[in-house]
């Protein structure tokens, strides 16, 4: 799609939207929707909607009720899941009449995100019992300590001026470890944690080379950054702790055995994301900035994905099934969001943060 103002509008939309022709055949789609279904444009104008759709999919109805009515109808929350795209995506749906020709307008939006965030808050209580608080610091402290020792290892043959890097590296582990032992209230503690401007790729780089030193040292790491983000409105302890589990979650899926094994560290802007966060000052907050974690690993079970940010929900025959529940409860406390998008052989985690204000040190609703 090229050339007219409209084209270039429907191309600047987040949302995918798709034109159906009165035979059901798609007769256009921006570029939102090529990505959204993983289909280009040219490919998707030699489909029928039921091609790209799950056969029962509720949106054949909608389609159907538009041209019965000859007036636009919306619909929330329709399961478009389908072994092609994944194992779990709700959208909300909006379907208008184009012409007088039986064509149907269909724009879709993704609910996954808010869905999620509704689940981490439903199971959040359960996380702060005090068995898990017992459980999740003994596990907490196993994640530093593998860097620790990594970087000591490293050491041992010789020690020159480029060892000085990997020193420094073990006494911020300790000081973390210690903050962290100090915050054995962390699961049924409410008070706010103090928050200030933090670079998230100085939180990236950090949680990189105590990877590539220790646990995923077997492991590719690659890096895809956007260098002019602004400092989110953060914890930088706490961020790294988020990052490290993550990164560990992805280096444990991957495996020890993996020829291949990569993992990718990314970050973005995403202007559009704004949620109602409960207990946040304002009503609806801006999370603007992106944290995503993803691997090539065998990907997330289908019946674990509602229940992921769970305590002791885990697929580990050694784990304890809290790292995730941390990272849930820690972004949380920044007022953010984690979600998981899993898809074959490359399931991704992404952190949503809001931006740093030095005007009022809070979040900035941009």
């Amino acid at each position: 799609m090229s050339g007219t103002i409209a084209e270039q509008v429907l191309n600047a939309l987040p949302l995918p939207v798709l034109t159906v022709g009165p035979d059901g055949n798609i007769l256009d789609a921006n570029q939102a929707a090529e990505s959204f279904f993983d289909a280009s444009v040219r490919v998707m104008r030699r489909q029928q909607l039921a091609e790209i759709l799950p056969y029962d999919s509720p949106a054949f109805t909608i389609v159907e009720e538009v041209r019965r009515r000859g007036s636009g109808v919306s619909e929330h929350r329709v399961d478009l899941s389908s072994p092609r795209h994944g194992a779990e995506r709700r959208v909300d749906v909006f379907a208008t009449p184009l012409g007088d020709h039986g064509a149907v307008v269909l724009l879709f939006q993704e609910r996954t995100i808010a869905d999620k965030m509704d689940r981490q808050l439903t199971h959040r209580g359960a996380a702060r019992s005090l068995t898990a608080l017992g459980a999740m610091l003994a596990h907490e402290i196993k994640n530093p300590l593998s860097g620790i020792r990594g970087a000591a290892q490293l050491l041992e043959p010789s020690l020159d001026e480029n060892d000085r890097m990997l020193t420094r590296l073990i006494c911020e582990e300790t000081d973390r470890i210690v903050s962290l032992v100090e915050r054995m209230e962390l699961f049924g503690d409410e008070r706010p944690v103090e928050r200030g401007p933090v670079n998230v790729h100085g939180v990236l780089d950090h949680v990189r080379r105590l990877a590539s030193s220790g646990f995923a040292r077997h492991i590719r790491i690659t890096e895809s950054y956007d260098p002019s983000l602004p400092p989110v409105l953060g914890n930088r302890d706490e961020l790294v702790q988020v990052c490290l589990n993550l990164v560990k979650n992805a280096a444990e899926a991957i495996g020890l055995d993996a020829l291949d094994g990569e993992i990718t560290l990314s970050t973005a802007f995403r202007a559009g994301v704004r949620l109602e966060i409960p207990g946040s000052r304002g009503g609806r907050v801006t999370l603007p900035i992106e944290l995503a974690i993803s691997d090539n690993g065998p990907g997330v079970p289908d019946d674990l994905l509602p229940h992921l940010f769970d305590p002791f929900v885990t697929t580990k025959s050694q784990g304890s099934g809290l790292g995730l529940a941390l990272v849930a409860k820690m972004v949380g406390a920044h007022g953010g969001v984690v979600e998981c998008d899993p898809s074959p052989r490359r399931t991704t985690f992404r952190v949503l943060l809001p931006i740093y204000s030095a005007r009022d040190g809070r979040e900035s609703e941009v």
